[in-house]
């Protein structure tokens, strides 16, 4: 009995300092939602409105510029998939892999070809395992991304859309991420970047479908207003995927740590039910081999005294 509760007390020690981890872990994610979801709110209006002005520059001109003018047969898209570079976020990657996989079945089923673009070492790791080919990666800041990181995400995909599929171009460009919608619910979504969809475009940024955009005179060339604009335009939503992403994550960790720490209670508490019994029995059985030993006594000292 003695070893037996050795062993469950040996077990609450090492399930408590446990539960002290991932209830610090839990407290950091908490305290970093908040500053990812201000970053989230920052960049949204920017991202919105550079949308607006590219949408009224392609209404407004005629000009067939390759990043607002889809193929005739499109043949080869590319995927952004934005996973974590950390784990213990419960569902987090996992649920984000699987819409970048239906996304690929999707496109790969209307007859194209998907170029797959990583961010984060958890989608690295899942395409690496499986030998499934990636173009390019990046990896180290999810949880903490920068405009910078965006930019750098953002190059090789415009300079793939910019060439022809010949070439090794793409004709299209998709995003998945996990949008943030509150710290109960994140949502793994799937948008085409490139080229822009200008009807949707216009509803996403207005609310008003039908809208009557005004006329401009561009100067020196809608073209060249393009040539500016479109490399911001994906840089800009890249980066506001990135922190929604970041949201997301810190989210999806502070409820698994959560889930964690309060497992662990539980499991303290059994524990500790499981030790007061063993201990209890090893009283009783003390107990008993104590009566036992003075009623042999007793009885041994009757037979001599007859």
């Amino acid at each position: 009995m003695g070893a037996q509760l050795r062993v469950y007390k040996r077990k609450i020690r090492s399930v408590t300092a446990t539960k002290k981890i991932t209830k610090a872990m839990e407290m950091i994610s908490a305290s970093r939602i908040v500053k990812a979801q201000r970053k989230v709110a920052a960049s949204t209006p920017y991202a919105t409105e550079l949308t607006r002005a590219v949408t009224a520059v392609a209404t407004g001109s005629s000009t067939k510029h390759p990043l607002t003018t889809e193929a005739e047969s499109p043949s080869r898209a590319a995927v952004l998939l934005l996973t974590s570079d950390r784990g213990l976020a419960g569902g987090y990657s996992s649920n984000a892999i699987k819409t970048a996989t239906r996304l690929t079945e999707r496109l790969r089923g209307e007859g194209k070809d998907v170029d797959s673009y990583i961010v984060g070492r958890k989608g690295v790791a899942y395409y690496g395992f499986r030998d499934l080919k990636v173009e390019e990666s990046w990896t180290g800041f999810t949880d903490n991304p920068s405009y910078a990181d965006a930019k750098a995400i953002a190059a090789p995909l415009i300079e793939a859309i910019e060439q022809e599929t010949a070439e090794g171009g793409v004709d299209e460009l998709h995003i998945v991420f996990t949008e943030f919608v509150s710290m109960l619910t994140q949502t793994p979504v799937d948008g085409r970047l490139l080229p822009l969809s200008l009807g949707e475009t216009q509803q996403e940024t207005d609310g008003t479908k039908g809208e009557i955009l005004p006329l401009f005179d561009f100067e020196p060339s809608a073209e060249d207003v393009l040539d500016a604009l479109l490399p911001r335009y994906v840089e800009s939503r890249i980066y506001n995927a990135l922190l929604q992403a970041a949201a997301s994550e810190h989210a999806a960790r502070r409820r698994a740590m959560k889930s964690a720490t309060d497992n662990a209670g539980d499991l303290i508490h059994t524990y500790s039910r499981l030790a007061n019994a063993a201990r209890q029995a090893e009283i009783t059985q003390e107990i008993s081999e104590i009566v036992g030993g003075a009623s042999a006594l007793a009885d041994a000292t009757a037979g001599s005294d007859k």
